[in-house]
């Protein structure tokens, strides 16, 4: 099969081709601009495109698949002359539903926490040797790419987003997968700009639950007032099943988690993660793995990848980065961190970074988000904001925004490094939030600004 990536160098693209050149099929792709690392992983295979941009001599009737990524636009050249011949294009997801109508559909949606479940339900079958196809938003210790298909794998683990699938195709990508497993771990509005209302978002997520085959499965988080909600009031033909963040305590730094066989010590920490857990429990005993077999596979799980990644740690001091931004994790990964660490003073730095935390009516959602923490910082680009063409948030709509009067805010990127410099950082745990880099923090020098 012959497939051509229109925006090969995204972070779910590239590895999808990848996936597709592994499988055997043959792969060719373009951008206008391709960053590490997918740079060196599309080069080591072959598939980087001799020069940038976008060249429609490229596209020939010989193509059996076009794949559209969301980094291009409606009147990419590419994509006109693919849709002058008639091929046929897909939206990432809408391939990945191709590639798995024969199988049996696993499918981890919600607000937050989707990665972490999807990459400790591939923890646990990678652990008991179980082949699956997937599909998950971060890079796991053990694998060789966040994408795998394959033609004998009866199951494939899919973390639905629920973002749009294309520039031509603006339904959420988890509506296209149609799943036979499904699981909601929580609802917290996001994406403003595409879900204006939280009443609208919220429909996404009903839609998702009609979406699932007749007589399969709903997995639920009923400590989400709003996800039992939903949850419960579907009326399609499926089997429910509730979890909850199960029982745990936190001792020297070690978090103990409540199993049938006595306390058991696991890797990750916070409130958020147990109940990450308890979920992906469930859908790994419905994919025919028993509960101490699941408990035994997830004692090594050490985290996805940016999710609550420990970066620098002395005798006396912890830093931890955090994909975190919406509100809702924020205000999770806060207070896990200041849970997992009690007697330390947890500086907790945030990074508006995204169309949805820098926009000016939304930031209220950011109340009490850094509540647990000893000292509140929040970073943010003037720069950002107007290439997002959004209009300037100020210090005081952000100070009234979090209600902490001592709130630190920072919009140059050199005075937030000097900042975490002169902080005496001694008997502390550091928390840097952000799926930015707070305008080029190098991560790998945190560990002197502990000492």
């Amino acid at each position: 099969m012959r497939t051509h990536f229109i925006a090969i160098g995204g972070s779910a693209m590239h590895n999808l081709a990848l996936a597709l050149h592994q499988k055997g099929d043959q792969v060719t792709g373009s951008d206008d601009a391709i960053f590490e690392p997918s740079k060196t992983r599309l080069d080591k295979k072959g598939l980087l495109p001799m020069e940038m941009g976008w060249f429609p001599e490229k596209i020939t009737t010989e193509i059996d698949a076009v794949i559209l990524g969301m980094h291009a636009k409606a009147d990419n050249p590419e994509l006109l002359k693919a849709q002058e011949l008639g091929l046929k294009i897909y939206s990432y997801p809408e391939f990945l539903f191709e590639q798995s109508k024969n199988k049996t559909r696993v499918v981890i949606g919600g607000s937050h926490g989707k990665t972490t479940i999807t990459s400790m339900i591939l923890h646990v079958m990678h652990y008991h040797n179980i082949e699956v196809d997937y599909m998950v938003g971060a890079q796991l210790e053990g694998f060789d790419t966040m994408v795998h298909l394959t033609k004998e794998n009866d199951f494939i683990v899919l973390e639905g987003d629920e973002y749009l699938s294309s520039p031509i195709d603006l339904r959420p990508k988890f509506h296209l997968y149609q799943p036979n497993i499904a699981l909601i771990s929580g609802i917290a509005w996001d994406h403003i700009n595409v879900f204006p209302t939280y009443d609208f978002y919220v429909e996404q997520f009903e839609t998702f639950i009609q979406k699932i085959k007749n007589g399969g499965i709903l997995v639920y988080n009923e400590d989400d007032a709003e996800v039992k909600r939903v949850a419960e009031d579907a009326t399609n033909p499926i089997r429910k099943i509730a979890y909850k963040t199960p029982e745990y305590t936190v001792e020297d730094g070690t978090t103990l988690l409540s199993t049938p066989e006595g306390p058991m010590p696991i890797e990750v920490f916070g409130a958020h993660n147990l109940n990450n857990l308890a979920g992906a429990k469930w859908i790994c005993q419905n994919m025919g793995v028993d509960e101490a077999d699941f408990y035994e596979a997830i004692a090594t799980f050490k985290g996805a990848s940016k999710r609550l990644e420990k970066i620098a740690e002395t005798k006396t001091a912890v830093a931890y980065k955090d994909f975190a931004h919406s509100p809702s994790k924020v205000k999770a990964t806060t207070q896990a961190v200041k849970a997992q660490y009690p007697n330390r003073k947890l500086v907790a730095c945030l990074e508006l970074h995204t169309y949805s935390s820098l926009n000016a009516e939304f930031l209220k959602e950011y109340e009490g988000a850094l509540d647990a923490a000893d000292v509140a910082v929040v970073f943010y680009s003037p720069d950002a904001v107007k290439i997002k063409q959004l209009e300037e948030v100020t210090y005081e709509q952000i100070s009234a925004a979090f209600k902490r009067n001592d709130l630190i805010i920072y919009t140059n990127p050199q005075e937030f490094q000097d900042f975490l410099r002169a902080h005496d950082l001694k008997e502390s745990a550091l928390l840097l939030m952000s799926s930015g880099n707070y305008g080029g923090l190098n991560f790998d020098e945190v560990k002197g600004m502990l000492s």
